[in-house]
This record gives structure tokens, C-alpha cells and sequence, in this order.
């Protein structure tokens, strides 16, 4: 690969990262506003089907990013894009606490109340989250890697369905569960929000599989790359 190539690979990741991490982030900032989404009306207990929150919306963003770059740039540089992630949504933890700490003064046209009411309860949805990011995006790029070895390099769609699927339901069981222990969520709303959150992450997963093959092809004409193969860089 020439080094003009290798630069270009490089940007490109950055690029790939920023949109991770950013997508993390505000995944974890807004999601205390929800919305319901209606292709069909079915009531699972006690809850409409779809009752979402919209932190849910850019949050599948990051499992097609994590498993482009590990088809493309290897489960190392997948690893990293993850931990990245996990530093930033920490970081804004405390940016949040101190936006907090820091009284309003009395012509700010949001108020003390105000910015607690939106903001107060994002630290404890960010540990949540990044709890169960950490277990289910681990598992992910372990399980897609898994497949890629298995299938020696062929069924994209397999490894990235499959290992998708299973770090979906992974994650959204266990942010569910620890918002319902640190009553941000009430329990009887659990059940509803799992079945409703990964079903969605489901029906988003296999609609970014084409995505997923048009960025894919794109790379290995661009870098003239096989199928097993992967960029170093």
C-alpha cells in the first residue's frame, strides 16, 4: 500500500471513530425523551410495542461502525474505537456533574431547575450504558470475528447479523435492567422495553446489511484489498 493509500486509510478511520464515539455520547445525553413508533400496534406486558427512547435512534450507528472496522482494519483497531468511546462518555460524565455543580445566575435563560430536570439523570444512564456497551461491543467483535475466521472470510451478512444480534439483546437487557435498579425505569416497564428496544435494533441491523456490503466493497476496491485480508495502519 503506498503511503498517499495508508494516509487515506488513516483519515478515514478518524473519521469512522468521530462518528462513533459521537453517537455514543449523545445516545446517553438525550435519552430520557421517548417517542412511539407505530409500523404495527401490539401491547407487550403492559407496554405498546415500539415505545422507544430516542436515545436508541443513533445507538445501532455504532455496531456498523465497530464491525466496518473489523472487516476492514482488524479486532485491534475495533478494541480501540470502543475503549475511545467508553473514555469520552466518562468524560462527559463529569462535564455533566460540574455543569450541575455550577449555579445558574439569575438572568441564564435556562434556570438551575430546568438544566437539572434534563440533565441530572444522564451520569447514571452513561455508567448504565457503558456497562452493558462494554460487556455487549466486546462480544460483538469477538463474535464477528468468530465468523469471519469460521467462514475464511465469505457471508458478511452471517458475522454481521449474527454477531450484532446477540451483543443487541445483551445491551439492551442490561441497560434496562440497571435504569430499572437505579429507579430511573420501573420495573413493570421492563419486559415492554427490552422486547421493543431489540426488536428494533433487529429490524435496524438488517436493514444496514447492504450498508454494511456498500462500504465494505467500497474499501476493497479502493485499497484493492481480498476478502480475508486487512489494513494495517
Amino acid at each position: 500500500m503506498t503511503e498517499q493509500k495508508k494516509e487515506l486509510a488513516k483519515k478515514i478511520y478518524l473519521y469512522l471513530a468521530a462518528l462513533f464515539i459521537t453517537s455514543l455520547v449523545v445516545s446517553n445525553l438525550i435519552f430520557q425523551k421517548f417517542f412511539y413508533w407505530r409500523p404495527f400496534e401490539i401491547n407487550l406486558f403492559g407496554n405498546q410495542l415500539f415505545e422507544l427512547s430516542v436515545g436508541i435512534l443513533p445507538y445501532p450507528i455504532t455496531f456498523l461502525i465497530t464491525d466496518l472496522i473489523s472487516e476492514i482494519y482488524g479486532r485491534k483497531k475495533a478494541n480501540q474505537v470502543v475503549v475511545a468511546g467508553i473514555f469520552a462518555s466518562f468524560f462527559s460524565i463529569g462535564i455533566l456533574i460540574l455543569s450541575n455543580i455550577v449555579p445558574a445566575i439569575e438572568n441564564s435563560p435556562i434556570n438551575d431547575e430546568t438544566f437539572n430536570e434534563v440533565f441530572a439523570l444522564s451520569p447514571i444512564a452513561v455508567l448504565a450504558s457503558m456497562i452493558a456497551y462494554l460487556l455487549a461491543q466486546f462480544v460483538d467483535i469477538r463474535l464477528y470475528h468468530f465468523w469471519k475466521k469460521l467462514t475464511k472470510g465469505k457471508m458478511l451478512w452471517l458475522r454481521n447479523n449474527f454477531s450484532t444480534f446477540t451483543s443487541q439483546f445483551i445491551d439492551t437487557t442490561l441497560v434496562i435492567g440497571l435504569l430499572s435498579v437505579f429507579n430511573v425505569l420501573q420495573w413493570n416497564q421492563f419486559w415492554g422495553l427490552v422486547l421493543s428496544g431489540f426488536l428494533f435494533k433487529i429490524l435496524v441491523a438488517l436493514l444496514d446489511t447492504p450498508l454494511l456490503y456498500l462500504f465494505v466493497n467500497i474499501f476493497r476496491k479502493t485499497f484493492k484489498m481480498e476478502s480475508h485480508n486487512e489494513l494495517e495502519i
